[in-house]
């Protein structure tokens, strides 16, 4: 028989030393959700909601998704993929905010939750289905936005993992690609401001939004730094780039490896943002990690090299968008859309979603070797 009285006197303890804290930190007390839940012992309201994004299927399926090289995964499985990426961003995020005397668990569960919602072949896999979503009148896709659909309303069979407020904010305002010097979170934030800047995002508008936490800023100033170098150590590992290429002034002030970028990076965030109301870098490593950044884009992620598979990764989503959509509209209930989806859902979502984006859900929870073998039936036939 489990003694809820001795428990609930444990978890106190743990409060005790859990809330010993920053000022500007997030409590647990202050977490919400939309639908309320009755406040476990053991676990806090955000170590409910990590454990909800480590355990999903969503969150299993990240190991198999590309980072940055499309089909590389498939010919050296020591490439970087989503799921590395993404325990990358949890650990080092957790470390800048134990050192910030933040909250640990929500900075956690924020990460782990982070990008959810990427689709297969990474970036170049969102651009192809974003442009197939507006061609069928459904908005431009984003992955922030998908991340916060999947855990809203497409896990648990259409229901969601009902997260609190904090963590939603944290994933759908991660945006690590925009380049800030200071992240200062908007406190006053609400669930409106989040609609808004969904609309706005899917109708082509260059809408930005702060994280509601500090914590929320932490994972998104991490993203880069977890990205920024690994992403040159597997240019190097696969010939597209040189060591000795790298930019000088970038490799005196913030080094020539991945380790030594993300331990000066770090540094600098703790420096700048100890017992501040805000994350930062300071002025000069700020500019050159976005020296940094533009060399990266340069040299790696529009190479010649690297974006051979682009023809192929597009022209493959193309040819399932269409046939799903065509399954859907026919009813072909031995499709993959229906057996591995569909079938799946409550009847919440199947009447809440139209036709196009349940294959914009669906594409996008695949890994890139389920839409690899997805495509076979139909790719073959075609020439490029």
């Amino acid at each position: 028989m489990i003694d809820e009285k001795r428990l609930k006197e444990i978890y106190e303890k743990i409060n005790a030393v859990r809330y010993n804290l920053s000022e500007y930190a997030c409590k647990d007390e202050n977490s919400w959700r939309d639908r309320e839940e009755k406040r476990q012992h053991l676990r806090s309201s955000f170590a409910l909601d990590r454990d909800r994004i480590l355990y999903s299927g969503a969150y299993r399926r990240y190991h198999g998704k590309t980072q940055v090289f499309s089909f590389s995964n498939l010919i050296d499985e020591e490439m970087t993929n989503r799921s590395l990426h993404t325990t990358y961003v949890s650990q080092i995020s957790r470390t800048i905010s134990k050192a910030l005397g933040l909250n640990l668990e929500l900075t956690e569960a924020i990460a782990l939750g982070h990008d959810l919602g990427h689709s297969p072949f990474g970036h170049d896999g969102e651009r192809a289905l974003s442009k197939l979503c507006e061609a069928h009148g459904i908005g431009q896709f984003h992955h922030n936005i998908e991340s916060l659909h999947i855990v809203d309303n497409i896990s648990r069979k259409g229901i969601g993992l009902n997260l609190t407020f904090q963590v939603r904010d944290g994933i759908i305002s991660h945006d690590g690609e925009v380049h800030n010097t200071i992240l200062q979170p908007k406190t006053n934030k609400s669930q409106s401001d989040i609609d808004v800047y969904i609309q706005d995002k899917k109708n082509g508008k260059a809408a930005q939004m702060m994280p509601a936490t500090i914590e929320g800023c932490v994972v998104r100033i991490t993203d880069t730094i977890a990205y920024i170098g690994q992403d040159i150590e597997d240019a190097i590992r696969l010939n597209i780039l040189k060591r000795d290429e790298l930019p000088i002034e970038c490799v005196q002030h913030l080094g020539n490896t991945n380790s030594k970028i993300i331990d000066n990076l770090v540094k600098s965030v703790i420096l700048n943002s100890f017992e501040k109301p805000y994350i930062c870098f300071d002025d000069e490593t700020s500019h050159y990690l976005l020296r940094l950044k533009r060399f990266n884009y340069e040299r790696i992620y529009t190479n010649e090299n690297v974006k051979k598979a682009n023809k192929i990764v597009n022209r493959s989503m193309q040819i399932l968008f269409e046939k799903y959509m065509e399954d859907i509209q026919q009813n072909q209930t031995n499709s993959s859309i229906f057996k591995h989806f569909l079938s799946h859902k409550r009847v919440e979502y199947l009447e809440k979603y139209k036709d196009a984006e349940k294959v914009r859900d669906f594409i996008a929870t695949m890994t890139d070797r389920y839409f690899n073998e997805e495509v076979k039936d139909y790719l073959l036939p075609w020439k490029f």
